[in-house]
């Protein structure tokens, strides 16, 4: 409500051009569309079109990617997780769910879990909203099945270091339905360690099929 508020008070500008009225107007939103990141979350390598790298394991079986965080696509985001500009949630899934494309119904959206302290922080989850709006969209069921089980964080952090802490950060809620497929929902994507780890544990706990998804796609530098 407060947001809707604002919203006339100060009208949103376009990331990427700048025009009044949304925070990414129609036709930017069709550029961003059009440049898909269609890589491996563990490599980076092109997939060819398939659902996910023939030479990298994962514990997941499809995925997808708005595009690389990079333009008007990290601005939003980033103006989103840092600097708490909410509306940016609706816009971003939006994006996502129509970069996934119509899902089965029995597909349950999962949230990868925030940091605590991040939450508190922003003031909001910023994954769980992005969670929220992409099961909305395609009319499906949304669990949080996993939870965190520790605090730590991987910004500025090494690939091993990355990977060792995703190996210890998930827990599941309970036992999974195994003729389910879980989508499993992701901010940025670096190494891939987080959505492997989190994938692992979805499967561990009896997911039929897991599969992932991501706003962006920002390789380690």
């Amino acid at each position: 409500m407060f947001d809707t508020l604002l919203s006339y008070v100060a009208p949103h500008l376009c990331y990427s051009c700048g025009k009044i009225g949304a925070v990414l107007c129609d036709n930017c939103k069709y550029n961003i569309s059009e440049e898909y990141f269609r890589g491996c979350f563990i490599c980076g390598d092109e997939t060819f079109l398939a659902d996910r790298c023939q030479l990298c394991s994962t514990s997941y079986s499809r995925s997808w990617c708005i595009g690389t965080r990079s333009g008007a696509l990290r601005q939003i985001i980033d103006s989103y997780k840092f600097n708490n500009n909410y509306a940016a949630n609706k816009v971003l899934a939006v994006l996502l769910a129509e970069r996934i494309g119509q899902l089965p119904k029995d597909v349950v959206i999962v949230p990868l879990p925030t940091v605590a302290s991040h939450v508190r922080v922003r003031g909001y989850d910023h994954t769980l909203l992005i969670a929220k709006g992409v099961a909305k969209a395609q009319r499906l069921r949304l669990e949080k099945a996993l939870y965190r089980r520790t605090s730590t964080t991987q910004r500025g952090e090494g690939r091993k270091t990355r990977q060792r802490q995703a190996k210890e950060a998930f827990g599941v809620k309970g036992t999974l339905n195994s003729a389910a497929t879980y989508l499993l929902i992701d901010d940025v994507v670096t190494t891939g360690a987080t959505l492997q780890c989190g994938a692992k544990a979805l499967k561990d706990a009896g997911a039929g099929e897991v599969w992932v998804a991501a706003l962006a796609y920002h390789p380690l530098d």
